[in-house]
């Protein structure tokens, strides 16, 4: 039995002008009737094949949705998760560079995020309901692997690949590995497929990792006082809430995280340029 997007050893069974004929060897039929055969076509035949001899190949369908064999390596199979680059934005839907001579077919409602000509995303393949190859974006959560290698601390490089919205923001590490930004983190200015420098600030029991965008926090610090400093004067010097407020207001008119603003704020108000009274943080005159 043939199988779509997967590859598979199988034998010559007929040498004709165009490339050869194969079939599986497991087959009870032995490859005798044509629909029990699969074309190789004649540029992809290795030199010196001849009937009966078995070759690994991949199938998938050509441009006019016949199954075909090939002795090219796809960038993806069935079931699996790669990185492919876009080739074209058209109304049916969104087509990738897998590697072989017909693009893969990215529908519209496999898409998670906006993407553009030039993109590299990851997708997944499976087999639509019309018996196509294609890709999706979506569930890519559950194939993620979890067994990296990295622990607490160490610098890593990620892929966006969705916007959770409450949840945070998912990345692959690695292209492989699952790991998330938190939700209170600013990557309003990221796009799906974007590469980013990360540090790994905590791995879950279950191997999963949470990463950070921002230095550890005595490097960090100094930026987010100057960005404290920047928000207290589009107040115009008075900022009607301190460290006490709720982390959702923080988030919101910071894009800090609790911790990090209380940091910031410990940081300007030893340095004397800010004052803590009446619920409000001010910013020193002498210091404007």
């Amino acid at each position: 039995m043939f199988r779509l997007g997967e590859y598979q050893n199988l034998k010559v069974a007929k040498a004709v002008d165009f490339g050869m004929y194969l079939y599986d060897p497991t087959d009870a039929g032995k490859g005798q009737d044509a629909q029990d055969r699969v074309l190789l076509p004649k540029k992809e035949v290795p030199e010196n094949l001849k009937v009966g001899d078995e070759i690994k190949v991949f199938l998938y369908l050509d441009s006019s949705d016949r199954l075909i064999a090939t002795t090219a390596t796809p960038l993806i199979t069935m079931g699996g998760m790669a990185t492919l680059r876009v080739r074209e934005v058209s109304r049916i839907g969104v087509f990738l560079d897998w590697g072989l001579p017909k693009d893969l077919l990215l529908p519209y409602h496999e898409l998670v995020g906006k993407v553009e000509e030039g993109d590299e995303i990851l997708v997944r393949m499976y087999q639509d309901k019309s018996g196509r190859l294609a890709a999706s974006m979506r569930h890519l959560y559950d194939v993620m692997s979890t067994d990296s290698p990295y622990k607490t601390g160490d610098q890593v490089v990620g892929r966006i690949y969705e916007f959770g919205h409450d949840f945070g923001t998912f990345v692959a590490v690695d292209d492989r590995y699952s790991a998330m930004i938190p939700a209170h983190e600013d990557v309003s200015d990221c796009r799906i497929g974007q590469v980013l420098s990360l540090r790994v600030t905590h791995v879950k029991p279950d191997g999963k990792l949470d990463v950070t965008t921002r230095e550890a926090s005595y490097l960090q610090m100094d930026e987010d006082a100057e960005k404290v400093l920047s928000i207290i004067r589009s107040y115009a010097g008075v900022l009607p809430f301190t460290e006490k407020a709720s982390p959702e207001v923080i988030s919101r008119e910071t894009g800090l995280s609790k911790n990090a603003f209380k940091r910031a704020i410990g940081r300007l108000y030893k340095q004397r340029q800010i004052t803590l009274e009446g619920g409000k943080i001010r910013l020193n005159q002498d210091r404007s």
